[in-house]
């Protein structure tokens, strides 16, 4: 494979690569990088916007490059303060390692477990001094600190900051430094930790490592970034049947998008579908392959299979019409009660009507009967909803 293309491969969906030019000399060695992704685990379940960074991890693998997969447990306890306004809660070293374990497993439905070595950055951590962390601190200032977004409007605000979230990009710039990483893959939210591991790498007497940023992977509202609490998000651990249900549900616009960054299928492939769509092609059959794609990472191709299977069966109990009213609904709190979106959607008379028709087992979600008259529907959520059998509209909830 010419250099060219490696470059086009590795550069598909990242944002930014900080610096382009030092890839390209690093591809041109004669032997393999070593990329670094780091992950705290702070929560138990991986999505989809994780997996961003592992599939970049797989192409650089699958180049024969070493995969470096950082579990960050000593970070972990610390808490990454990025992008959030108010200090975050320290985890117990216990919770941190449960997470890990079943990070491990669902990364390798990705990775090569072989071609992966998995690093723990309590391994370094742990066995440096008191007088090393102040060392280290040393390498740094406050007023660069204060530099970095999140920190600055804390501080302008008057929200209080921690000394020990000060620690955090620097323990994270100097996991690059104990693991000598030629490449450091991250979100667009982790670009200063990121290049404070270009930074601590020169001071120590190492090459700097590239940085590629890559973006945020929107969740199913097209607009939010995917997320547990936003409800929003395609779980790596979900069914194989819930998975192609969210998928199938997400917009055609945004499908693109989970293309270019979920898929493993070339650009020249994706592209050309996309031209054959803007042509009149129903986008309905290349969401189905993106569908079976993913299952089949997750699960196998058999219950990929046996997924669409059921989807198209559910689709047929429930005939849903091509063209039906879409409508935008403001939520209340945290989202809208589902006999007000039924009200409000046109699709019963009021609210009480909605209700009588639940309790008797006539509204659908999704082709799905439901039964509780004062479920609510999340923030973030696109759903098709049903009313007896000739009432349709789909609803997204929005803030």
């Amino acid at each position: 494979m010419t250099l060219s293309n490696k470059l086009e491969i590795l550069a598909r969906g990242t944002n930014e690569v900080l610096v382009y030019d030092e890839l390209v000399s690093k591809l041109q060695q004669d032997h393999p990088l070593r990329i670094k992704a780091g992950f705290d685990p702070t929560a138990p379940d991986l999505h989809l916007g994780h997996t961003v960074l592992i599939n970049k991890l797989k192409q650089f693998q699958d180049l024969g490059h070493q995969v470096l997969f950082l579990i960050g447990d000593f970070t972990g306890m610390i808490g990454d303060p990025t992008g959030k306004n108010v200090t975050r809660k320290a985890l117990t070293r216990d919770a941190v390692l449960e997470n890990a374990k079943t990070y491990q497993e669902q990364v390798f439905k990705i990775l090569d477990p072989d071609k992966t070595e998995v690093m723990f950055n309590s391994t370094w951590m742990n066995a440096m001094s008191s007088v090393d962390l102040i060392q280290l601190s040393a390498k740094h200032t406050v007023a660069r600190m204060l530099e970095r977004d999140d920190f600055n409007k804390r501080f302008k605000s008057g929200q209080p900051i921690a000394i020990h979230e000060f620690l955090y990009p620097l323990i994270q710039g100097y996991d690059s430094v104990a693991m000598r990483a030629d490449v450091e893959i991250g979100g667009t939210d982790q670009k200063f930790n990121l290049l404070m591991g270009r930074q601590l790498q020169v001071i120590y007497g190492q090459k700097p490592q590239v940085v590629m940023t890559m973006p945020i992977l929107e969740g199913l509202d097209g607009v939010q970034k995917m997320s547990k609490s936003l409800n929003n998000y395609i779980g790596v651990s979900d069914t194989a049947d819930d998975m192609f249900g969210k998928i199938m549900s997400i917009s055609d616009d945004l499908m693109w998008r989970y293309f270019e960054l979920l898929s493993f299928r070339s650009m020249q492939e994706i592209n050309n579908w996309q031209l054959e769509c803007e042509q009149g092609a129903n986008p309905r059959q290349y969401k189905v392959w993106l569908a079976q794609e993913i299952i089949t990472r997750f699960h196998d191709l058999s219950a990929a299979n046996k997924a669409l299977e059921n989807f198209e069966a559910r689709f047929q109990r429930g005939a849903i019409p091509d063209n039906i009213d879409e409508f935008e609904l403001e939520a209340i709190g945290d989202g809208i009660g589902i006999a007000n979106l039924l009200k409000n959607s046109g699709l019963t008379k009021s609210t009480s009507d909605a209700m009588r028709m639940i309790k008797q087992g006539a509204v659908k979600i999704d082709s799905e009967k439901i039964s509780d008259p004062k479920q609510i529907i999340p923030i973030g959520s696109q759903h098709v909803y049903q009313v007896g059998k000739r009432k349709f509209a789909r609803v997204k909830v929005i803030l």
